[in-house]
C-alpha cells in the first residue's frame, strides 16, 4: 500500500465516523400523522373519472392517479380510469422481463396489480384502441376486464363525466 492509498483509506474511515449510522432507529416517525380535511366519502350519485396519459413506470404520476381513483372507490364514488396515448401500456397484461408476468425490476408491474385491483373491486377501466395500435397492443392483450374504448370516446368521456358533476382528474406526463 502507498502512502496515498493509506490517507484514502484513513479519510473514508474518518468520513463513515462523522455521522452514527443509522441515525434513527428503523420505525422513528419522520413526520406528523395530522389529517387536515375531513375523510370524505361519496354522496349519493357522485362520480370520479381520472384520465392518464402516462408511460408505466417511467413516473409515478400515472401510479398514484390508479391508487387516487383506488381510494375514491372505495370512498363510495361512481369510477372510471381512461387510459390514451402512451397511458394505454399500463393496460397490457403481456408486460414483465424476462417472461409475462415477471418484473424485471421492483415495481415494473405495480400498475398491473393495481389495475388488476381496481377492476376487481369494481372498478371501470376503458382504454384507447388507437393508443394500443400506436404501442403494438392487441385488444387480447389487455387486462382482463379493460373495456377498449374507440379514440373519438375520450372527449366525449370527459363530456359526460363533466355533465354528471364529476371529479375529473387528469395527468398526463412522457
Amino acid at each position: 500500500m502507498t502512502e496515498i492509498d493509506d490517507q484514502i483509506a484513513a479519510n473514508i474511515e474518518a468520513s463513515l465516523a462523522e455521522i452514527q449510522h443509522p441515525s434513527l432507529p428503523q420505525g422513528t416517525n419522520l413526520y406528523g400523522s395530522t389529517k387536515i380535511f375531513p375523510d370524505y366519502q361519496a354522496e349519493e350519485g357522485q362520480s370520479y373519472f381520472t384520465l392518464i396519459h402516462g408511460i408505466p413506470h417511467e413516473s409515478s404520476v400515472s401510479f398514484v392517479a390508479i391508487l387516487q381513483a383506488t381510494r375514491a372507490l372505495r370512498k363510495g364514488f361512481e369510477t372510471a380510469i381512461y387510459f390514451y396515448g402512451p397511458g394505454t401500456l399500463a393496460c397490457s397484461a403481456n408486460r414483465g422481463f424476462p417472461t409475462t408476468g415477471d418484473a424485471g425490476f421492483p415495481g415494473e408491474l405495480n400498475m398491473n396489480a393495481s389495475l388488476e385491483t381496481y377492476i376487481a373491486e369494481g372498478g371501470t377501466v376503458y382504454c384507447c384502441r388507437f393508443g394500443l395500435a400506436l404501442h403494438g397492443i392487441r385488444e387480447e392483450d389487455l387486462i382482463e376486464g379493460v373495456i377498449p374504448a374507440h379514440p373519438l370516446d375520450v372527449q366525449d368521456a370527459i363530456i359526460h363525466y363533466a355533465r354528471k358533476g364529476a371529479i375529473i382528474n387528469s395527468v398526463y406526463n412522457l
